[in-house]
């Protein structure tokens, strides 16, 4: 079912959402940027590549960019992931190559971990699940036990937590930057996509 648009906000208000981002002298009313975040096995990839085939807009993952940039150093994905650890200015990088990105592109979505932090988006969206499901995905992915997958997922969370807060200054664990945040384990993949297209839809109403 479409959406129908109701004006509630009169016509050249700069009034927005909370969270949103809407440059009148930049944006047109049909451009829109969404940013897609979440932790390991919350479904973020599939959800960002259903979304793009259900709405037509183009995607980039932080982890296109980091390919990019490996390319660049004519390195590969293991060479170039050394290279990185430790490496501060790597994760800048990507940071502001998604962001530069987004800026010049008139529909986008952005997937990355910190990319509501970096993005000027229209509609920023975090994907969350139980950590035990997380683990299964993950399990079932890589082909290793859950307890094995699990405890990878608290180690690596732990340090990626520290590593935002030491290097940007941003707590990970805080909601608040996020416009919506879904529970992928109570939504089939599919529904997930099309929670979030309903959004656009009454976002496309509001501007």
């Amino acid at each position: 079912m479409a959406v129908t648009c109701v004006p509630s906000v009169p016509a050249g208000s700069t009034k927005n959402r909370p969270g949103a981002w809407v440059n009148p002298q930049n944006r047109t009313r049909s451009q829109m940027i969404i940013t897609i975040g979440g932790p390991a096995g919350s479904g973020t990839s599939t959800t960002t590549k259903l979304l793009s085939e259900k709405t037509g807009i183009p995607y980039i993952s932080a982890g296109d960019v980091f390919r990019q940039m490996a390319a660049e150093r004519d390195m590969d994905i293991l060479e170039f992931s050394k290279f990185a650890e430790g490496n501060t200015e790597i994760d800048q990088e990507i940071d502001q190559r998604q962001a530069r990105i987004a800026s010049e592109s008139e529909d986008l979505i952005v997937e990355g971990r910190l990319s509501a932090h970096f993005v000027d988006a229209d509609l920023k969206v975090w994907c969350n699940a139980p950590l035990d499901i997380r683990a299964e995905r993950i399990s079932q992915r890589e082909n290793k036990p859950v307890d094995v997958a699990r405890e990878e997922i608290i180690t690596r969370e732990e340090s990626e937590a520290q590593r935002y807060l030491e290097i940007h200054q941003i707590d990970i664990n805080n909601m608040d930057v996020y416009d919506i945040v879904i529970n992928t384990h109570a939504f089939k993949a599919d529904s997930v996509a099309e929670i979030i297209v309903k959004v656009t839809e009454v976002i496309r109403c509001q501007q």
